[in-house]
């Protein structure tokens, strides 16, 4: 499936992946673009993919599963969800007793499906220091909890996939109020013993809204306003970040997210950003600034907070979730996987080809991103995920502060995160990225992206982002800051306070086309360390 051809040394193409490997990756990201992954209706491809992500965690992890067959309890969460335990060899597996009482877990599960959007419970994906760092959808409105507690939960097996196509059935807050919380103190109930089962104390909301708003009502809900302050005794994190309607505007130019601002100021936004003090402190961020910072200085911070928190001197797991959980989510959830990998602090002995095999398996098409949707539309959050990684190959995204990673499969012993990234193997003398790897491989996939090599330049140098202007464009989700003329250097980015009171309008409205900037097509060069 790669344009280059095998090396004579070891079998490996010229990037560093074997034929085999990059084939397998490649069928993936193939099957991926044309199906959404779904619990009850599991081919054979599938079953080929969900074998192998099993044995990719068995090379770290002792782990227990999590069953969901046929979707019973989700019908877009993988039917074995693995919990991971602890690390360990293939030589101690056995030295150690379970850490979990993985009976008491199912039913937690089971019991607090229904707190949470599309029935997406809280669910552990990635061991960190004993720390489990889990994902979910946002809290349901009591709209769906009566829906799916009704007619269409009962003849549907308990499988939620009538949910997956529709709408949520709008929250009727005077109904709550006359009585009806009692259902959502026994939901979230349920909900609130599986965070804390977990040992998860950090909640970080990447939602825009309070609410999700839909025809002037609220179709869900979320932990930081739960009126009965349920919720209260976790650390909660409003850091919203854009839908994946936005990324729409990502690939309209050029796949360019320098200098593209989301426009904060449409009525539905209404989510400020909100941070503890003490995870702001260290970070040498200025947050009051978020609502100027583009898609790659908001990924970049974002992701920074995250690492922050997982480091803090407590053992707290720490939960993701954006509305459905499976856009901005999987965003993080991956980000964060590749980071901790590039450390030597997850994953350790899975080799570059096989850490990108699991991310998209497991982080994306098992947990039921839509693919083939966003493709349609153009809104490829997936594509930029891994576009994104050449921007985070700093040591200022290490969660290990000292060069390490110790890896059987490379022999010159410990490489830094850059060199990780690069994928600088020596003893293979290839060098590339995971990001230019992963583009080169969807490019040889038909109708698995619509990019071509010329319009990704992933190796390019990068203008600062002093150096753009803010301009106007059709879409009402962005702000662009575009080129800058270099003797007009005193321009001014303008900080929109953050809104605080709900809003049911439309986030629709019309501006004119003007865009100047410069496309990766106009930097032929490539910088040094690439």
């Amino acid at each position: 499936m790669m344009a280059a051809s095998p090396s004579a040394a070891g079998g490996f193409t010229s990037s560093g992946l074997s034929v085999r490997k990059s084939e397998e990756i490649a069928d993936l990201i193939d099957l991926f673009s044309k199906t959404q992954y779904r619990a009850k209706e599991v081919s054979y491809r599938v079953e080929v993919i969900e074998k192998r992500c099993l044995e990719l965690f068995a090379r770290d992890y002792k782990y227990s599963v999590i069953q969901n067959p046929n979707g019973e309890v989700c019908g877009h969460y993988p039917r074995q969800i693995v919990f991971l335990e602890y690390e360990c060899t293939e030589v101690d597996r056995d030295r150690f007793e379970s850490t979990v009482q993985i009976s008491k877990l199912q039913d937690l599960v089971n019991r607090s499906k229904l707190a949470r959007c599309r029935g997406r419970f809280v669910c552990p994906v990635i061991l960190y220091n004993g720390k489990h760092i889990c994902r979910s959808s946002t809290l349901a409105g009591w709209g769906e909890l009566y829906g799916r507690t009704g007619y269409n939960y009962i003849f549907s097996g308990g499988n939620d996939d009538t949910w997956t196509g529709s709408e949520e059935v709008p929250e009727d807050d005077n109904a709550v109020r006359n009585g009806d919380s009692q259902l959502f103190d026994k939901v979230r109930g349920h909900d609130i013993k599986l965070l804390r089962y977990l040992s998860v104390r950090y909640i970080c909301d990447l939602m825009v809204e309070n609410k999700k708003v839909k025809f002037g009502l609220n179709v869900t809900s979320s932990e930081k306003v739960d009126k009965a302050q349920r919720y209260a005794d976790f650390t909660l994190l409003s850091v919203p970040y854009p839908g994946c309607e936005f990324f729409k505007d990502y690939k309209d130019r050029d796949y360019t997210a320098e200098g593209l601002v989301f426009n904060w100021n449409q009525d539905y936004v209404d989510a400020p950003l909100t941070i503890p003090a003490r995870f702001t402190q260290n970070l040498d961020i200025d947050w009051t600034q978020y609502q100027s910072w583009d898609l790659v200085e908001q990924t970049q911070n974002y992701l920074k907070l995250l690492l922050h928190i997982i480091n803090s001197d407590d053992d707290s797991g720490l939960l993701v979730h954006c509305i459905s959980g499976w856009d901005r989510t999987p965003l993080f959830v991956s980000l964060l996987r590749l980071s901790l990998w590039a450390d030597g602090a997850v994953h350790a002995n899975l080799e570059p080809a096989e850490i990108l095999y699991l991310t998209i398996a497991y982080d994306w098409f098992l947990f039921g991103h839509m693919l083939p949707d966003r493709l349609s539309k153009g809104e490829e959050i997936f594509f930029f995920c891994f576009n994104f990684l050449k921007h985070i190959v700093s040591e200022k995204f290490s969660a290990v502060k000292k060069q390490r990673r110790k890896n059987s499969h490379f022999k010159d012993g410990d490489f830094t995160v850059e060199d990780l990234f690069q994928l600088k193997l020596r003893d293979r003398g290839s060098v590339t990225s995971l990001s230019s790897e992963f583009s080169l491989i969807t490019e040889e996939v038909c109708g698995a992206s619509s990019l071509t090599s010329d319009t990704v330049d992933l190796l390019s140098s990068q203008p600062q982002a002093s150096s753009w202007r803010k301009t106007t464009t059709s879409s009402p989700q962005m702000v662009v800051w575009n080129k800058q003329n270099p003797l007009d250097e005193h321009i001014s980015h303008p900080l929109n306070e953050a809104r605080s009171s709900s809003s049911s309008s439309s986030n629709q409205s019309d501006h004119g086309i003007t865009r100047t900037g410069s496309s990766p097509l106009a930097v032929p060069g490539r910088s040094g360390r690439f």
